[in-house]
């Protein structure tokens, strides 16, 4: 029993001994970091603009394949790889001796047939006199009257045969159907080639003016017809903003475009949808084949804004030092809907009237006391600031 007795004293002691040390930590932390007097200010809304981007493919208005559509040896190339050409400009000759000969062919058979036309309207006209005359029976004539429509559709036939072979004789040379520029020639002089070929002999490219591809998420895709009404599709798009197009260099293009179509259904795979902007291109600055992204400035009203110099990133997490009624500082994480100019626009971790501390932070910690400078030293955040880049 004394034992137990001596045993809860001392443990007595040791308690008293553990709580006195605690204590005089605390002091010696509160004495180790003293009051910091630092640049406070009053978190605000304000209006936001953003840009987002979205990864897209150039094409031209018109990308043409080259191709034959009669079979033969390719005996010309008249025009080299890259070069610009105008609808009707001659590209390629196929050996056309073949077709020649059968149009010749053709026609020959078309001045028969007018031949045995004319023969039969002769005979025609000879047996109706004699038919008034009651020199031949009515039967004949009729014999008559049907060979002549037998020559007249013969005359016919033949004449269509001498069209589709005069086509196809100038199917041998090959003809721009649109102005613009040559990609690679597949082909070289000899090859043969035709219509079935597993590929074109070129692509022509008409790129006075591109269309611009790109895909949206379906919650951008939502925020973006709230904005723009009427962007329906198989619609005229109403209202539709005008885009900025930043090429491989990163440079923004000269001209503005403006989205004039969306595709009709979601893709189920990836969950966006596609759409395609225009653009002028009169100095032909941009080629079919080229990649960019396309800018689509963003406004946000009424957000909370918080200047970006007044917080820090710790492992991908974005945290400001805040003040509580007592003037300590505490660290705490924000969720933000994207830059907008040197604020950030915040969406959760903070609130407006909260007080947080501008600068100087980089020595203090949670917990310290904090004595703000005067409100003629605030910092408000920017309101209505110039668009930041942000990934859509």
């Amino acid at each position: 029993m004394n034992n137990f007795r001596r045993v809860s004293i001392i443990g007595s002691w040791h308690i008293c001994l553990v709580l006195l040390l605690l204590s005089c930590k605390k002091d010696e932390t509160t004495q180790q970091f003293p009051p910091m007097e630092l640049e406070v200010s009053t978190v605000e809304k304000g209006n936001g603009l953003i840009s987002k981007e979205y990864p897209a493919s150039i094409e031209g208005i018109a990308d043409v394949e080259i191709r034959p559509q009669v079979s033969g040896y390719l005996q010309k190339i008249l025009v080299d790889e890259g070069s610009y050409v105008r609808a009707g400009q001659p590209l390629f000759k196929i050996e056309d001796r073949i077709y020649a000969e059968q149009y010749n062919t053709a026609k020959a058979a078309v001045s028969v047939a007018r031949a045995n036309l004319r023969t039969a309207k002769i005979d025609l006209d000879r047996r109706k006199e004699l038919v008034k005359e009651k020199i031949v029976a009515n039967l004949q004539f009729q014999q008559a009257e049907a060979t002549y429509q037998a020559a007249q559709a013969s005359l016919s036939q033949a004449e269509a045969s001498a069209q589709a072979a005069r086509i196809n004789y100038e199917f041998c040379t090959i003809k721009a159907p649109v102005s613009g520029y040559l990609s690679r020639i597949n082909y070289r002089l000899g090859s043969l080639i035709g219509p079935s070929g597993a590929q074109p002999i070129t692509i022509l490219s008409d790129i006075h003016k591109v269309n611009v591809y790109f895909s949206m998420s379906e919650s951008d895709f939502l925020n973006f017809q709230d904005v723009n009404i009427g962007s329906t599709v198989g619609e005229k798009m109403k209202n539709s903003p005008l885009v900025d197009l930043q090429i491989a260099d990163g440079k923004i293009y000269g001209n503005k475009g403006k989205i004039d179509a969306v595709e009709g259904q979601f893709n189920s795979n990836t969950g966006s949808i596609t759409l395609r902007a225009s653009f002028e291109n009169p100095n032909t600055l941009l080629r079919a084949g080229n990649t960019g992204k396309i800018l689509i400035k963003q406004n946000f009203n009424n957000v909370v804004l918080l200047p970006i110099a007044s917080t820090t990133t710790i492992q991908d997490k974005i945290y400001f030092f805040s003040l509580d009624k007592n003037n300590k500082a505490v660290q705490k994480s924000i969720e933000i809907a994207g830059k907008s100019g040197t604020n950030y626009m915040v969406t959760e971790g903070m609130k407006p009237g909260e007080r947080y501390i501008v600068s100087g932070f980089e020595r203090l910690q949670p917990g310290i006391p904090v004595i703000p400078k005067s409100s003629s030293d605030k910092k408000a955040p920017q309101k209505n600031t110039t668009a930041a880049k942000q990934n859509g």
